[in-house]
């Protein structure tokens, strides 16, 4: 039986394991998670080092950004959630329902795959938004077959684990609410 996972919101004294996660094969390095959180400004300079950089500032000026999972005190996934207005661009309704946070990215490890990690991934974010004061986390999952915007989740786990769907955002893009 696989260790037991352990979550942990990404500051300034783990940020080395949230490089070490974003510099393993096929992780999100080339826009190191700051596809919604970038201003329009920092939108002109699309280098992957631009966006590095731009995410170390964040965590250095304490703004949440996420949580790491560990297996083994190795970092092996990672889930964006944060307040929404840490973000720009995702739509979704007014957050006329409280303090809402928001679900934007998920990341696991090559050989944590399939493994139900995701699920867990998502259940932590609730967890961690709500102990933060959050009453609905929302989320932007995409059908099964998307060709794009797999990185946010596939709306079956979403359902699964009680999020319903609150609207849609462009062609591809389910919007989804858990309340807390």
């Amino acid at each position: 039986m696989a260790a037991k996972l352990t979550f942990k919101p990404v500051t300034t004294a783990n940020v080395g394991d949230f490089e070490t996660l974003f510099g393993a094969p096929g992780a999100p390095k080339y826009c190191w998670c700051m596809a919604w959180r970038a201003t329009s400004e920092e939108l002109k300079d699309t280098k992957s080092a631009s966006r590095h950089r731009q995410m170390l500032g964040r965590i250095a000026d304490k703004v949440q950004v996420g949580l790491l999972a560990y297996r083994d005190g190795a970092p092996v996934g990672w889930v964006s959630v944060a307040p929404k207005a840490n973000f720009r661009g995702l739509g979704g309704p007014e957050d006329d329902e409280g303090p809402v946070w928001s679900l934007t990215c998920m990341f696991v490890a090559k050989a944590q795959r399939k493994t139900g990690l995701s699920a867990e991934l998502i259940g932590a974010a609730a967890s961690h938004a709500r102990q933060a004061g959050a009453t609905v986390l929302e989320a932007y999952p995409v059908d099964p077959d998307s060709p794009s915007y797999r990185f946010m989740g596939f709306v079956p786990a979403f359902e699964r684990l009680g999020f319903k769907a609150v609207g849609r955002e462009g062609k591809r893009r389910h919007v989804m609410h858990l309340p807390l």
